[in-house]
């Protein structure tokens, strides 16, 4: 196990570098100027001279790209040029929302998908198994972004049940996180049926049928918990996604996450903003994933680290 960790820490460092390296190029490449976008639209050319020199901009990428390097060393992120904040600060005040709706995403997925998913396996064939599917496609493909409104205009403004916007309590979190939920519920449900119909068809389940268990316990005992591993990888998947932000859904209600965080600093070129979120998300999804890997031997003992 010890071996194990080693590896996949080392591995996540070469992730970090290499999405900070790719991301800080992409930047770089932009055509936009930040300093003139500091300045202001009426700065005149020297007042934007000075400002590019007293960022560093003016410098080769390589000099920017190994200074920046150098302070990720020391866990500093660099300081917003738009806000002028650092920007852990700014990552830190957007982690509790993105938490929040992350946690609520991936509940609303498992209580809806995993049930019918389940369902639809027993009920192989039969009337329940295709409604379940066509909901499960029709969920995954529908766009975010007309999932959002129409949740909004049928829950928030049409009946007033939920609030149309904002950060708050659970009544603000529902909305975005059903939006997210009914999306992955129908990846969730498909992937579901199909492990659960896979694992039914094993050779220790007619076993256990043929002892005389019942249906019930069959599904409960021997079938669940097998089935159960690709949910396990998913959820470490959608902790990854959710943690980098849903700039979509974000931005649809109103909610302070790093996905509007990212979408704003996009907009205005703050380098060391979307550098700093993409790198945060990147260390997440790799924590995820190694977490994911941790459990899936304490899910099944076949399962072994490697």
């Amino acid at each position: 196990m010890l071996s194990f960790l080693g590896s996949r820490l080392l591995q996540s460092v070469f992730v970090l570098l290499v999405a900070s390296c790719v991301t800080f190029t992409l930047v770089f490449l932009l055509p936009a100027d930040p300093a003139r976008m500091v300045a202001g639209p009426s700065a005149s050319v020297a007042t934007v001279q000075s400002i590019r020199h007293e960022m560093g901009l003016d410098r080769p990428f390589v000099a920017q790209y190994g200074t920046y390097l150098g302070r990720l060393a020391h866990l500093d992120l660099g300081r917003s040029y738009k806000q002028g904040s650092t920007v852990r600060s700014l990552l830190s005040s957007r982690i509790l929302p993105t938490v929040q709706l992350m946690l609520g995403a991936i509940a609303l997925e498992l209580l809806i998908g995993v049930p019918l998913g389940i369902w639809a396996a027993v009920r192989r064939g039969g009337w329940p198994d295709t409604v379940v599917m066509g909901l499960a496609f029709l969920g995954a493909a529908a766009p975010q972004f007309w999932l959002a409104l129409s949740l909004v205009y049928l829950l928030a403004y049409r009946f007033a049940l939920f609030p149309l916007g904002g950060y708050g309590g659970l009544s603000h979190l529902f909305l975005p996180a059903l939006t997210l939920g009914i999306g992955g519920a129908g990846w969730y449900a498909r992937m579901m049926r199909s492990q659960l119909l896979e694992v039914l068809s094993q050779d220790y389940v007619r076993t256990a049928r043929a002892k005389g268990q019942t249906p019930r316990l069959v599904l409960l005992r021997h079938a669940l918990r097998n089935a159960a591993l690709p949910i396990v990888t998913m959820i470490g998947l959608d902790i990854g996604t959710f943690m980098g932000g849903v700039v979509v859904v974000e931005s649809v209600f109103g909610w302070p996450g790093l996905g509007r965080l990212v979408w704003d600093a996009i907009r205005v070129v703050d380098i060391p903003v979307i550098v700093g979120v993409v790198i945060f998300s990147a260390f997440v999804i790799t924590l995820a994933n190694l977490l994911a890997d941790l459990v899936q031997p304490l899910v099944d003992p076949r399962v072994r680290y490697r």
